[in-house]
């Protein structure tokens, strides 16, 4: 099937109602998209969704929020919640279609989360499954072991808050299209006509975060897509304003846990 790159729209998007009735607690999709395609904003109303990265890399726009999700790794989205969706690279996306009342705790806001060797075995399986299916049947306790592991998933840091003060916009605008920018919180004080401690109180009420935290967030986030690039850490370190490529790999493994060379394996 054919996909075509879509604009995003106003709102929370198009609801999109799915075609599996309440006797169906969870069923999954796959599609292979390739590089470039931009799903448009929309929601499900009546769903959960886990996003899964088997391949390729994900950016998403969800709530207030944008996530980067590397392959292997999965995003969650709580029914009802706007999304957009961008392939880097050809992507191999997976996605679980839970029921609210089939998962006793699922998170409460959007979430990158690790997804285990076996959960991952588990949604291979489940693209072979046909909803409807009986919940006493091979098929029923595949679906029913896939929300046992969900609600096991380890949240991961793969997360840049999106703020709506219109001051710490324009800050957020100048870290997505130059990310190198050296600029201190006292040179943006300057710049907006504020004090720093307004800076300091909104980063610390809209972002949960100090200026420094979100910068380099923002940096690593980047780091991400540039690496899926498959660009060389060299470059990427450079590209995003740090001294020299081991002070990038060193942030990179404290934030993330592993080496940059690593983060893809």
């Amino acid at each position: 099937m054919p996909y075509r790159r879509k604009d995003i729209a106003p709102g929370v998007g198009e609801g999109k109602r799915l075609p599996a009735g309440p006797e169906t607690p969870v069923f999954c999709r796959a599609r292979e998209y390739p590089a470039g395609t931009i799903i448009a904003l929309h929601h499900h109303p009546d769903r959960h969704q886990l996003v899964y990265a088997e391949s390729g890399v994900l950016v998403v726009q969800a709530g207030a929020g944008r996530w980067v999700v590397p392959s292997t790794r999965a995003i969650w989205i709580p029914a009802g919640m706007g999304h957009k969706v961008s392939c880097i690279g050809a992507v191999g996306m997976r996605s679980l279609y839970i029921l609210p009342q089939a998962i006793a705790q699922p998170p409460a806001s959007a979430s990158t989360v690790s997804v285990t060797p076996l959960l991952a075995a588990l949604i291979h399986a489940a693209m072979d499954v046909a909803p409807p299916y009986q919940a006493d049947s091979r098929d029923g306790r595949l679906m029913q072991l896939i929300l046992d592991e969900l609600q096991l998933l380890p949240v991961l840091p793969l997360h840049l808050p999106q703020p709506t003060d219109p001051r710490l916009r324009a800050i957020g605008q100048q870290l997505e299209s130059t990310p190198d920018d050296p600029s201190t919180l006292q040179d943006w004080a300057r710049r907006l006509g504020v004090d720093v401690k307004t800076i300091q109180r909104l980063c610390a009420r809209e972002l949960g975060m100090t200026f420094g935290q979100w910068r380099q967030q923002a940096r690593l986030l980047r780091a991400l897509e540039q690496l899926a690039h498959g660009e060389k850490v060299i470059d990427v370190a450079l590209s995003l304003g740090y001294a020299s490529p081991s002070a990038f790999t060193a942030m990179f493994k404290k934030r993330f846990g592993q080496l940059p060379s690593q983060f893809f394996h």
